[in-house]
């Protein structure tokens, strides 16, 4: 079973939700596949998608919703192992 970090292309502040009353992009252990979004990075009051380069298990995220993050920190782990 091969892991993969999915990581941020920018600094800002990472959202799991599209707003605040909404469910998640995606929930840990939920099967993803390449493009799936996974989140928004804030930045300035523009909101840029991120989104999986790979499929597999959504296994865990490695940040907190909110949580202000910097360029090319990991976001999330996929399994490739569905």
């Amino acid at each position: 079973m091969a892991e993969h970090t999915i990581k941020s292309p920018l600094p800002g502040i990472f959202y799991r939700r599209p707003s605040p009353d909404a469910a998640p992009f995606v929930e840990e252990g939920q099967t993803i596949q390449p493009g799936t979004v996974i989140g928004l990075v804030g930045v300035m009051k523009t909101f840029h998608q991120i989104t999986a380069d790979v499929g597999g298990k959504l296994v865990r995220f490695l940040v907190e919703n909110e949580e202000a993050i910097r360029p090319g920190q990991p976001i999330a782990v996929v399994s490739d192992e569905a």
